[in-house]
């Protein structure tokens, strides 16, 4: 049976209330609820979703967009966390059947996630701290970040309590390949990524 079944009126939940009144009164934001806190980022910029493009292609490439899995943009998870608390990932690599697994607000069971990935902005901390313990407490058993500040890629693995058991980062020059467990083998060039997620500039 599906978590959608237990669905409360907004009125009941006063923080989903509200974090839908901020996507009414700022589009284009994203409004997440972790840990019991509302947590508010403004939209991306270009180089951020020009990495989201060429992070996507390795994932089709690989036949992971079709038959038993599928790569999405932007669609919520919804945590253990608390009550109300749901993190929107960048990036999504969910089961086909995900939308049988819908909570509310567009969030759906930690069950259906496979892999999530983050590339981070003006709240970076957010991806290497709070979602870090978010994502693991959900069991999702890969968590991917693009680090844009530090000019690096961190694979987290193996969820335990609060925190992921292997966390490993990799530096430009290096290829990485994921963990059989999503399904087909992806293997990302660090440099082409990184450097996808940073301003052009002219030479």
């Amino acid at each position: 049976m599906s978590a959608a079944s237990v669905e409360r009126p907004h009125d009941e939940r006063p923080l989903i209330a509200e974090a839908n009144r901020l996507m009414e009164r700022v589009p284009g934001y994203r409004v997440e609820i972790i840990g019991g806190q509302l947590l508010v980022t403004p939209p991306p910029d270009g180089p951020h979703a020009r990495a989201l493009t060429k992070l996507m292609r390795p994932f089709i490439a690989a036949g992971l967009d079709d038959g038993e899995t599928e790569v999405l943009q932007g669609i919520g998870l919804w945590l253990p966390t608390d009550i109300e608390d749901y993190a929107v990932p960048d990036l999504s690599l969910v089961d086909a059947d995900f939308d049988d697994h819908l909570v509310e607000n567009n969030s759906y069971e930690p069950v259906c996630f496979r892999l999530v990935l983050e590339v981070t902005s003006s709240n970076w901390k957010n991806d290497l701290k709070t979602k870090v313990a978010a994502y693991a407490e959900a069991g999702v058993p890969v968590y991917v970040v693009v680090d844009r500040r530090h000019r690096r890629l961190h694979v987290l693995t193996d969820p335990a309590g609060n925190d992921y058991a292997t966390h490993r980062f990799h530096s430009p020059g290096q290829q990485v390949t994921l963990p059989d467990s999503i399904g087909a083998k992806v293997t990302l060039d660090v440099t082409e990524i990184l450097r996808a997620g940073q301003p052009r500039t002219d030479d």
